[in-house]
């Protein structure tokens, strides 16, 4: 620990001399942009809302604190011939160097924004503070007094379009009394162009809708007046009534290629087939079913067009893996006084047939291992998009520091799991119409795996079936697990294991996972992710929030069944199917997680999460396969994974006797943008695990609530994040900061040792 404090020291006293020589490399008569301040004179304007208009910041700060890249490139000699120099040049940033024309336009911006926001009397002056080679400059905001509507009026000759503004305006943004706010001024015209769209207005833009606003002499006051502009055609440009359009045909071409021309007569088409009136038209073989293409369709002939529609179907074929692109196209048809559209929905077929192979090395605890898997995808096999799947898996393990005379040191695994994926709602005696309108999928599945340890043999078979949909609008995905039915066969014991462990100990909760179990349960999960698809290189743009539930049952109906039909038990009093034991359990877990961002390299996450579960009926202990555990890169990071709890259990070095049925989690994490794809962070995290009875191998761990709120374990840490658009991997180190193991240093952040409190992790992904 010592050492690592040592350090620390040197880079400080590093980092702190470069920043004494912060403008080494500002030439003479520049000034280096130290700092930006907004300052405003009414609290309804806020400088955060302003800084997106600032033109050029100064250098950026770690953590909001430190301008460690600049102190990097400062670090550099002058001769730029130099390796050590080039490359710490590129690591850092150069000095930014003080523009007046960059603040003049900022001022200009910054008055622009304040103004459309309805205080047309704003001023905005750059107050510059120099000293030595450095300048802070500051821009005062003075709003002066906000124009406000006195009326509102509507100028809409088109009366069909009245009426249609007319339904809809409870959802209107403009009000009498409302601040001249531009923007939302704006977003009213989006929002009625985005409503005529809805209902065939198809060439409609929000060009065609303006204001004119009269001012009130001597006041602050303004008559506001909203008008629609007659339609303008590309030919004569004469005056024109907007048209609702109708669909009049809809063509489905699926074997369009994006490459070649987009003229419909550069298409190369073989042949066709017609199917409920849409013609469909294809080159070589019809590689879909026709169902599946009217079936994804939203919007059908004789409808008005609607853009809410097309943008479904979008999504709807978008789902379909036999095709790669979706491209519709509407054209224009005049027949007698009707507008009329033509629609053609032109697709690209993907490759349907793929084999990929993954190399993976693992470590357990020290023991080093490879495994290798190779799966085979068809994206289309009974020609309706089915993705079928079929994966077998090998691994092999080096098995060190057992005890006792084993037949082999090694731990070999061999897998298979095949899936088939439907896009659509299987279900028997569901309408149509209420397939289309969930546009869920349907997976089954089915999965064998086989252990062999030095200490046991193990296998594990399972199927399931399962539903998963999403809202796209409200962000919201939906899993229903409606059967999952699980095998645990244990056919090799050793000796040695069975007589150590499940006898001579008589531990009860390694006995109950050490024996057959079958485990029938049924689930549901929701997630609610406020971001959507506002993603950008991994970073979320805005505040945003994330909601995940989940729950689950097993054994209900076996136990019921087994309670009618007199099923008889076994020695442990658990009623038994064909001589095997089932499960039987509820399961709950909730998780909230928020991002809030500081500045645009700056955000402040924190979540905080919760499980329990519990047995009931048939079983006295949850399958070690659904029971929590604690610590580790998603959890508290001052512990290594399955190292924490329950409770006050300091562990044994038995990581089933470290499960539970209860989890607390919780977490804040500063994060920001350090260099190039590179993250940092600084994280606290707290929680445990606790289990409902109070078994004789985890003493301590049983939750009591005088109790709980003192065995809540602490860690604080560091992270780095390497962020490569794709995926992003992690790196985190903890330190623990509060132990409630019993016999332990109860406050390790007091006198910390690296050797005994540090914990390092490495995942993929954000941990919340």
């Amino acid at each position: 620990m010592k050492k690592v404090l040592r350090l620390a020291l040197y880079a400080a006293i590093v980092l702190l001399g470069a920043s004494c020589s912060s403008t080494k490399y500002v030439p003479e008569g520049s000034y280096l942009l130290d700092e930006v301040r907004i300052h405003t004179d009414n609290k309804d304007v806020k400088p955060s809302s302003l800084s997106l208009y600032v033109r050029q910041n100064p250098n950026a700060k770690w953590f909001s604190l430190v301008k460690t890249q600049l102190y990097v490139y400062n670090m550099s000699g002058r001769d730029s011939t130099r390796w050590i120099n080039r490359i710490l040049r590129r690591m850092g940033d150069a000095p930014v160097i003080y523009s007046e024309d960059e603040t003049e336009r900022t001022r200009d911006e910054i008055g622009k924004a304040v103004r459309n926001m309805g205080y047309m009397g704003a001023t905005v002056a750059a107050v510059p503070s120099y000293k030595g080679k450095k300048v802070k400059l500051t821009y005062r905001v003075t709003t002066g007094k906000a124009y406000k509507v006195r009326t509102l009026n509507y100028d809409i000759p088109d009366e069909k379009i009245r009426n249609y503004m007319r339904q809809d305006s409870a959802k209107t943004y403009l009000k009498e009394g409302m601040l001249l706010d531009v923007n939302l001024l704006d977003l009213e015209r989006q929002r009625i162009t985005d409503n005529l769209l809805r209902n065939g207005y198809y060439k409609f833009n929000k060009d065609y809708l303006t204001y004119t606003a009269d001012t009130v002499r001597n006041t602050f006051l303004v008559d506001l007046t909203l008008h629609l502009s007659p339609y303008r055609g590309s030919g004569d440009g004469q005056a024109q009534t907007h048209r609702q359009y109708t669909i009049d045909k809809v063509n489905f071409v699926t074997d369009y290629n994006v490459l070649q021309s987009s003229a419909l007569s550069s298409i190369e088409v073989n042949d066709s087939v017609h199917y409920k009136g849409y013609p469909i038209y294809y080159k070589d073989n019809l590689y879909l079913r026709p169902r599946v293409l009217t079936n994804s369709l939203q919007f059908t002939p004789g409808s008005l067009y609607n853009e809410y529609d097309v943008q479904r179907t979008y999504a709807n074929f978008g789902r379909l893996q036999a095709l790669k692109y979706t491209n519709i196209r509407f054209f224009e048809v005049q027949r007698n006084d009707s507008a009329l559209l033509n629609a053609y929905v032109m697709l690209t077929k993907s490759k349907h047939q793929s084999v990929s192979f993954e190399l993976e090395g693992t470590n357990s605890a020290g023991d080093l291992g490879a495994a290798a898997s190779v799966s085979f995808q068809h994206r289309n096999l009974f020609k309706g998009s089915e993705l079928f799947m079929v994966k077998l898996r090998g691994a092999y393990e080096a098995v060190s520091g057992l005890q006792g005379s084993y037949r082999d040191e090694d731990y070999t695994e061999l897998g298979a799991e095949t899936t088939i994926n439907f896009p659509r709602f299987l279900f028997p005696f569901l309408s149509s119409d209420f397939r289309r309108k969930i546009r869920a999928s349907t997976e089954f599945g089915l999965q064998y795996n086989y252990q062999f340890r030095p200490e046991f043999t193990r296998i594990v078979a399972s199927g399931s079936w399962s539903y998963k949909w999403g809202m796209q609008q409200s962000n919201m995905q939906h899993r229903i697990d409606l059967l999952d039915i699980n095998y645990l066969y244990m056919p090799w014991i050793s000796q040695e294991f069975e007589e150590q462990y499940l006898e001579k100990d008589e531990n009860y909760i390694l006995k109950y996972n050490y024996e057959d179990r079958l485990i029938v349960r049924t689930g549901y999960s929701f997630v609610y992710n406020s971001a959507g698809r506002a993603l950008m290189n991994n970073t979320l743009i805005g505040d945003s929030y994330s909601v995940r539930f989940n729950i689950e049952s097993a054994g209900n109906l076996l136990y019921l069944l087994g309670r009618t039909v007199g099923m008889k038990k076994n020695e442990n009093d658990e009623y038994t199917l064909l001589n095997i034991p089932f499960a039987q359990y509820v399961k709950g877990d909730i998780d909230f997680a928020k991002n809030i961002m500081i500045d645009n390299r700056n955000s402040l996450a924190f979540h905080i999460g919760g499980g329990i579960a519990v047995p009931y009926g048939n079983a006295t202990v949850v399958p070690l396969e659904k029971r929590y555990f604690s610590g580790g890169a998603n959890s508290v990071r001052g512990w290594s994974v399955r190292n924490l709890g329950p409770g006050s259990f300091p562990g044994d070095g038995n990581f089933l006797n470290q499960t539970g049925d209860i989890k607390l989690d919780a977490s804040i994490e500063y994060r920001t943008r350090l260099f190039w794809k590179f993250r940092g962070a600084v994280f606290v995290d707290a929680g445990n695990i606790w289990t409902l009875r109070d078994y004789k191998d985890q003493p301590g761990g049983q939750f009591r609530f005088n109790k709980f709120y003192k065995q809540i374990a602490v860690a604080y840490g560091l992270g780095l994040r390497l962020d490569l658009d794709f995926f992003v991997l992690r790196f985190d180190g903890g330190m623990k900061a509060v132990n409630p193991a019993q016999g332990a240093e109860r406050y390790p952040i007091i006198h910390p040792d690296f050797g005994r409190d540090f914990a390092f992790h490495f995942a993929v992904g954000y941990p919340f």
